[in-house]
């Protein structure tokens, strides 16, 4: 395919992305309310003292209103949006590596889940250690903007980290990389893992922790993938 092939391709998996999300995000738009009682209520249940969530602006509710509705539409199309992605990479695939195409959308999406999961069910600790880093001398009130932007950023850095399994998977089957490959540079992505984790989470210790814990767990266990799914001698 020419360059411009390749680009019209490219377009036409992001418009169906993108209509994907949107018509998910419509039921999200309308239970949008009973969406943030799950989302940004639960995370706070371990925080003393408790915050209150405020907004500023008249129209702020709207907004949230709107972002939980796409963030949600982008959530429930995920494993459609995986397939658009690898259907986009595939013709630059061998065939025999074109096999590897429906496990790796499957896997990504089971990935980007977990990773929010993840990080969902981590949230009560992080904020009930922010919130109480102040002690009683500071009453907490969270701007719903910010903090459900803190919350949304979280989990996708969290689902998006846990498609390194998935990654090294695909490099390995393409003979990009290997187990012994991984290995000769684990120090060296143990400080570019930490150093991401800085910059992707707010400036505290502990969410860095957080994230580069099982950024280094999720490391060795694609270790253990490209080895196993290694390309093998015929004889």
């Amino acid at each position: 395919m020419s360059l411009l092939d390749h680009l019209e391709e490219l377009r036409w998996a992001l418009i169906r992305s993108i209509c994907a999300a949107i018509l998910c995000a419509v039921p999200c738009g309308i239970y949008w309310q009973r969406i943030f009682e799950v989302i940004a209520i639960w995370p706070l249940k371990l925080s003393d003292p408790a915050p209150k969530i405020i907004y500023t602006a008249p129209a702020e509710t709207i907004m949230l209103s709107i972002k939980i509705a796409l963030t949600g539409g982008v959530i429930i199309a995920s494993p459609y949006i995986f397939v658009q992605l690898w259907k986009f990479i595939s013709p630059g695939l061998y065939k025999k590596e074109k096999a590897v195409i429906v496990p790796a959308a499957i896997a990504s999406t089971f990935c980007f889940l977990s990773g929010i999961t993840f990080c969902y069910f981590l949230l009560p600790l992080l904020l009930q250690f922010l919130t109480g880093f102040a002690g009683e001398q500071i009453a907490p009130y969270f701007k719903i903007n910010e903090y459900f932007g803190f919350l949304i950023k979280m989990c996708f850095v969290f689902g998006l980290a846990f498609e390194l399994p998935v990654i090294a998977f695909i490099l390995s089957k393409m003979g990009i990389i290997d187990h012994r490959f991984l290995i000769r540079y684990f120090r060296h992505a143990i400080v570019l893992m930490f150093i991401a984790a800085a910059v992707l989470t707010p400036p505290d210790g502990l969410s860095q922790i957080l994230l580069g814990l099982p950024l280094v767990i999720l490391y060795a266990l694609s270790i253990l993938i490209a080895f196993l799914s290694r390309p093998r001698d015929k004889k």
